[in-house]
């Protein structure tokens, strides 16, 4: 999984999902960003901090999710059933294993052999093409080839980054079916996610029109950062397919890029900090992103926005602002289930036998079987910074926190999780961590290079060039398994884990 580093807070109350909240909408034609003109940061640095939106006046109508008594009831769905149920997932059965195209040796660095040059992130697609990403330059290594070929300028990156164009630069990238793979962007955040359709109906009722009040300046806010879907051509270049702009419940325009799935007037999910793609069982092919906001998911060309743990901060007045950190630790447990850690909580949520109801807060739909911090490290109002987890095939749960080391963590119920620090590493500054068919648990640091926890022991993965693990990426459809270690050296793969 890829991950860029930040947080932040948000006054908004869920209803379900998110983007139902009390927040006051933006006025129109004023600069909801005035104090986000700085320059971009440089390729595969963190985004730049931002600023808490203003808080909400009333708590949210369902019960508190963080509830340390009875199970929390479901929240209600205020809105009417949809009657199309959207893409349903079929569920890919796992075809026969083999050693792939790619050299069936225990360690071989790719940058070396392949000629690599500079690469922030990498994904492979069910073609086992490599796909690497560099600023605004997207390659592909296909089989036998002896380099990949390097495309420029493709959507997003095309204008150029910047405060005024669609993105500040690219931050992920994830395979996806044979020849496709999805590129992450970041921007800057809105002061209010809130924007005026053409026809200027106010939230929540959208029952008083008033053109005066949309901003066509503002609309095109919608376009910035997100995620972009390319494909490879024959000729090894790169072509955008589209940017990705298709919701699972028609709740207003299809091509105005990521917004949220249960109303398309908040445009909360703006840049894309982490990605994982499910590599097996009935939801494989599937790729979810963490974003500034929550995590969404992605069928092909069709997404449901979103998911997330949160917590709620008390106000003087009574009131609550929601809690929703950036989600940079992303993972799918062996049974399936999603597995979320952001920069204050962790979630694992069961998903959806169909994507359209991704979104929805329901026991019976998504049942969530953990929104809480971890007790033992920190309080809940301090930031953990998650920025790895996984599920062993133990069954045990580990966290990494770019601050706070390597933890296990153990569910006591929806509302509660509990760590143990695991003792051992050099450093308590994390960046990775990958989950093996074999027990084992790759951890990658930032300065100490890749560690391996297997059982109780931990040891230092030798053959691996650089110190700073950026990435760790396990493809298990191959046999022996292939584990992609991206490095501030270049890329090695390990095989036979």
């Amino acid at each position: 999984m890829r991950r860029l580093l930040g947080a932040w807070a948000v006054g908004a109350l869920v209803a379900w999902g998110c983007g139902s909240t009390t927040s006051t909408p933006g006025t129109p034609g004023v600069d909801e960003n005035t104090a986000r003109t700085e320059e971009p940061p440089p390729t595969g640095e963190r985004p730049p901090p931002v600023v808490e939106p203003p808080p909400v006046s009333e708590p949210p109508e369902e019960p508190d999710p963080i509830d340390p008594g009875e199970p929390d009831p479901d929240p209600i769905d205020p809105g009417e059933p949809d009657p199309d149920p959207g893409p349903i997932d079929p569920g890919n059965p796992d075809p026969e294993v083999t050693a792939g195209p790619w050299p069936d040796e225990p360690v071989v660095n790719y940058s070396s052999r392949y000629g690599l040059g500079s690469v922030q992130a990498v994904a492979v697609d069910d073609a086992y093409n490599i796909w690497l990403l560099h600023g605004d330059r997207i390659g592909v290594l296909r089989a036998g080839d002896t380099s990949p070929r390097w495309t420029s300028g493709v959507g997003q990156a095309a204008p150029g980054f910047g405060p005024d164009k669609l993105a500040l630069g690219s931050t992920v990238i994830c395979g996806g079916s044979a020849g496709r793979a999805y590129v992450g962007y970041h921007t800057y955040e809105l002061d209010s996610a809130f924007i005026y359709s053409p026809d200027g109906s106010n939230f929540p009722g959208y029952n008083d029109p008033d053109p005066t009040r949309f901003d066509p300046v503002r609309y095109q806010e919608y376009q910035k950062g997100d995620l972009d879907v390319v494909k490879l051509q024959p000729d090894g270049s790169v072509a955008l397919e589209t940017h990705l702009g298709r919701s699972a419940r028609s709740t207003g325009p299809q091509d105005i890029g990521i917004r949220n799935t249960n109303d398309h007037h908040f445009d909360e999910d703006r840049s894309v900090l982490s990605c994982t793609k499910v590599m097996r069982g009935k939801h494989k092919g599937q790729v979810y992103i963490g974003t500034n906001h929550g995590v969404t998911r992605i069928q092909g060309l069709t997404y449901n926005s979103h998911r997330h743990p949160v917590w709620f901060k008390p106000k003087p007045d009574g009131g609550v602002t929601q809690m929703a950190g950036y989600s940079y630790a992303l993972g799918i447990a062996q049974n399936g289930d999603v597995l979320i850690g952001n920069d204050w909580s962790v979630g694992v949520v069961t998903p959806s036998e169909n994507l359209v109801d991704w979104d929805r807060t329901s026991q019976t739909a998504n049942p969530e079987k953990l929104n809480s911090h971890l007790r033992g490290l920190n309080s809940e109002e301090e930031k953990d910074y998650w920025r790895g987890i996984q599920q062993t095939a133990d069954g045990l749960y580990y966290l990494a926190s770019k601050d706070y080391g390597l933890w296990q963590m153990s569910v006591a119920r929806r509302s509660e999780a509990f760590g143990t620090k695991v003792a051992g590493l050099p450093t308590d500054r994390l960046s990775s961590l990958a989950a093996t068919d074999d027990g084992s648990l790759f951890i990658g640091t930032e300065g100490f290079g890749l560690w391996r926890l297997d059982g109780k022991k931990l040891t230092h993965v030798a053959g691996v060039d650089g110190t700073v693990v950026e990435q760790l990426l396990y493809d298990p459809t191959v046999k022996p398994a292939m584990l992609y270690v991206l490095t501030n050296r270049g890329l090695t793969v390990i095989r036979g884990h």
